[in-house]
């Protein structure tokens, strides 16, 4: 399998299957907390998700890793461009980064501080991660199926 053209294609398309990118997930590499140290641009894919209307109205931009206990999560970008991390989806609060088993690998995870969410990160390749947020999604947003986005590495 190439994996950055599929990774691609699935990021390009409107028409994305959850499916898809659970078939795609094992074949990533997973990644450190440290490896993720950084900004991140962050993306969706069109899978017709709840959280995907969300982040498109909040101006979602991307996530802030600047050590284990000062996650940003919720990059938004004002109408005058400025970024700034927005704290009220999330329960007035920001995120961590552990190591956690998912799907039969440890990889590096964000820990919401207020919400029982967790997202967990794989490689595509050095300037890609594709992610999934999964927890108590349900009772929080109304919705069961994990969530799925991608985040791309901001140039230093």
């Amino acid at each position: 399998m190439e994996i950055k053209r599929v990774f691609d294609e699935l990021r390009s398309s409107d028409d994305v299957s959850p499916d898809q990118l659970y078939k795609l997930w094992p074949h990533l590499t997973p990644v450190t907390p440290q490896e993720l140290l950084g900004r991140w641009r962050g993306g969706i894919f069109a899978t017709g998700h709840a959280v995907n209307s969300a982040l498109e109205e909040m101006n979602w931009y991307g996530k802030e890793f600047n050590g284990p206990l000062d996650v940003k999560p919720l990059l938004c970008r004002k109408d005058d461009g400025e970024i700034y991390s927005n704290t009220e989806p999330s329960g007035n609060g920001e995120a961590s980064m552990w190591s956690m088993e998912f799907r039969d690998k440890v990889t590096a995870a964000l820990v919401y501080d207020y919400m029982p969410w967790v997202d967990h990160f794989a490689r595509v390749d050095d300037s890609f991660l594709m992610a999934v947020m999964e927890g108590k999604l349900e009772s929080t947003l109304g919705v069961e199926a994990p969530y799925y986005f991608w985040l791309e590495r901001e140039e230093s």
